[in-house]
């Protein structure tokens, strides 16, 4: 194992643990604020920021990955605490000169940057990545926030909520635009209430005016002067199947290889590699995988959208309710959710589902196996959901698709 940063990579230290620390923290005063209406005639506080930072430093580990590191190496790996190029015919070459060669495999997984992109002026302002975000210790009295994707709308909600003006500037025309349009004019309105500006269509040339710009534009593969096939944005090229590169003996698993920049899929392609390795022929299956972006409400997807299963040719056939507009909705005091379905009437399956809803990841999983195990629309139209949960609307729902 060769490790330039810290065992773990991203996710523990930089990106889903403590982005998510920070935005429970956040969602702890959105919550104490809704007690106005449910249950106290009078809520005050004092935001405490460097208490948030301290919990969020705290669950990123201070950033000290000896344990990881310890773990890794009493399962009797070697580790290399270098930075590695991949150079051909299963080589690695360290930053110090010296060579590894694979008897078998080289697995790269490494992973996923923060993408800059040039702005003119960017070098004058206070700028940040998602890492320096979620790891501040200090509240920016405003931030402007460039990319309305997940990461964007997770931590523009989170710092808002914690005391900043924020602005996100969005380049398409509704926010988290990968997901169903519904579910970005949702997050738009709940923006909007909680007085978070967004600017849509915003094709900037230089950095907009802030005390702090928070880049959230993507991500960048670390495959720097890697001799290996690399698509046009430099991720490793793969069978989607397999993981397997060109190369044979070759395997890239994770951000780095472009299919989903997830932790989830990262543990699930090492996973199938591992055990690829052990000589089983396990093959990777991504037509399920669950996406959750974790804004209040949240928003939940798996599958196809209708767009694009109506792209793939399918006979398609949809059922969508409010999840405000339900029993436990009510009791929530939700404002305004979804629960969209789309179905193949013609396989009689369901092929996606997006969710914006409190605890719409919870929900996912049933539609996430569903979708995997091609359950009958009919099978899940008569299984029976508890009353009065979130996930009763989907009783419903499944019987419209059936109807």
């Amino acid at each position: 194992m060769v490790e330039n940063r810290l065992v773990g990579g991203e996710c523990p230290y930089w990106g889903c643990i403590p982005s998510k620390t920070m935005i429970r923290s956040a969602e702890t005063l959105a919550e104490a604020g809704r007690a106005r209406n449910l249950a106290a005639s009078r809520v005050d506080w004092t935001v405490d920021f460097p208490k948030v930072s301290k919990r969020v430093h705290w669950m990123a580990r201070d950033l000290d990955d000896a344990n990881a590191a310890k773990a890794l190496e009493g399962n009797g790996a070697r580790l290399f605490r270098a930075t590695a190029v991949y150079r051909g015919d299963r080589q690695v070459e360290l930053d110090s000169g010296e060579r590894l060669r694979a008897r078998r495999a080289v697995v790269i997984a490494t992973g996923t940057r923060p993408a800059v992109p040039p702005l003119a002026g960017l070098d004058q302002v206070a700028r940040w990545t998602n890492r320096e975000a979620v790891l501040a210790e200090t509240l920016p009295e405003s931030l402007a926030v460039v990319g309305g994707g997940a990461v964007g709308v997770e931590l523009a909600q989170a710092f808002a909520r914690l005391g900043s003006r924020v602005t996100v500037h969005q380049a398409m025309a509704r926010l988290v635009h990968l997901e169903e349009p519904e579910a970005g004019d949702i997050l738009g309105e709940a923006f909007a209430a909680e007085g978070i500006q967004v600017r849509a269509n915003a094709h900037l040339d230089r950095a907009p005016e802030a005390e702090v710009v928070l880049l959230a534009t993507g991500r960048t593969p670390n495959t720097d002067g890697f001799e290996i096939a690399k698509d046009q944005r430099g991720f490793v090229t793969v069978d989607r199947n397999t993981l397997e590169a060109p190369e044979a003996g070759v395997f890239a698993g994770g951000d780095v290889n472009g299919i989903y920049g997830f932790t989830h899929v990262s543990w699930y392609h090492g996973q199938v590699i591992g055990r690829r390795l052990r000589g089983e022929s396990v093959r990777a299956d991504h037509e399920s995988i669950p996406r959750v972006t974790f804004t209040d409400p949240e928003i939940a997807s798996v599958g196809l959208t209708e767009a694009q299963a109506r792209e793939r040719g399918l006979e398609v056939r949809t059922a969508v309710a409010d999840a405000a507009l339900t029993g436990r909705g009510y009791i929530h005091d939700l404002k305004k959710g979804l629960v969209k379905l789309v179905a193949d009437r013609r396989a009689g399956v369901l092929v996606g589902a997006t969710i914006v809803s409190p605890r719409a990841g919870e929900m996912l999983g049933e539609m996430a196996l569903a979708i995997k195990a091609r359950v009958p629309l009919s099978v899940l139209n008569d299984t029976v959901h508890g009353f009065p949960t979130f996930s009763r609307v989907l009783q419903g729902l499944f019987a419209e698709l059936v109807a």
